[in-house]
């Protein structure tokens, strides 16, 4: 893939979403066959008499209550070979998190009936725009951080008045009782040491760990989570986390030029580089895109 856009060297990550599997079968059936009988007729003629129900033409006696029979049409079908045509052009499901190389939506599954771990070593906007675009969705965003002045605003302007953005402080996050009709994102931001958190992901409720750069607790962090983000760091930490992370050498390189914004996204089977766009709405509350706070 190449990161020329983003002002990074070229990429070899596979494109695509980020642990999420995309569906794009066609839901059309092929065995059925198009009614088009006439209405009107139920099966006696005006002024006869007769309760007899006489034959058609064709031998065949007229349907009481549903008119006439239809025109009779082969059935569609296609050969083997060329199903692959009637496929949809459908993407995964989930929020935009931002465009590849190429311009295309990059698309996270957030809300998920299993468990799941994010972890961004990145910038303060960043984990923003993902917590508002989680609410967008639909799920409730819990936000454990130290500090609150810098999420206030974003609370209150998200979900129209709505409670959808709720803040705790550090190890003060309740339960959250999440459900498939009611997805939580829990985002940690709780500085370089993040202790362990009284909430951690489960069933339909994920949780986003914020670092602003590489600490001590990073690689188990990384380990554990199912999804990385790692946005521009210096190139010692570069090199560790291509070490930690299993990167080739011109993709943990690329990590000390990335450009504000831009993500380098990993799954144990994928790597994509991504920029995040905000939109007109999150640049009027939030700014534009920054590395740095």
């Amino acid at each position: 893939m190449s990161t020329a856009s983003f002002g990074t060297q070229p990429s070899s990550g596979a494109s695509g979403s980020f642990g999420t599997q995309p569906g794009s079968g066609a839901s059309g059936s092929f065995g059925t066959q198009p009614g088009s009988g006439a209405s009107g007729s139920f099966g006696t003629q005006p002024g006869s008499g007769s309760s007899a129900s006489p034959r058609t033409g064709r031998g065949t006696r007229p349907r009481f209550g549903f008119g006439l029979v239809g025109p009779r049409r082969d059935r569609h079908s296609v050969p083997l070979e060329q199903l692959d045509a009637l496929a949809l052009p459908v993407g995964d499901d989930g929020m935009v998190i931002g465009v590849d190389a190429e311009n295309r939506p990059a698309v996270l599954g957030i809300n998920r009936p299993v468990p799941y771990d994010v972890t961004l070593i990145g910038g303060l906007w960043t984990a923003q725009v993902l917590a508002l675009r989680a609410a967008a969705t639909g799920a409730r965003v819990a936000v454990e951080t130290g500090r609150a002045q810098a999420w206030t605003a974003l609370a209150q302007a998200a979900g129209g008045g709505q409670p959808c953005i709720a803040l705790h402080d550090v190890g003060r996050v309740p339960p959250q009782g999440a459900s498939a009709g009611s997805p939580v994102v829990v985002v940690r931001d709780c500085g370089m040491r993040p202790p362990r958190g009284r909430v951690v992901s489960a069933p339909w409720q994920s949780v986003v760990t914020l670092l602003p750069y590489l600490s001590p607790v990073a690689p188990r962090l990384l380990e554990k989570s199912s999804l990385v983000g790692i946005q521009r760091v210096s190139p010692d930490e570069a090199a560790q986390i291509g070490r930690i992370m299993g990167l080739p050498r011109h993709e943990y390189e690329a990590l000390s030029t990335l450009a504000d914004g831009v993500t380098l996204w990993c799954t144990q089977n994928d790597r994509q580089f991504v920029m995040t766009q905000a939109t007109d709405a999150e640049t009027g509350l939030l700014g534009g895109a920054r590395r740095m706070d």
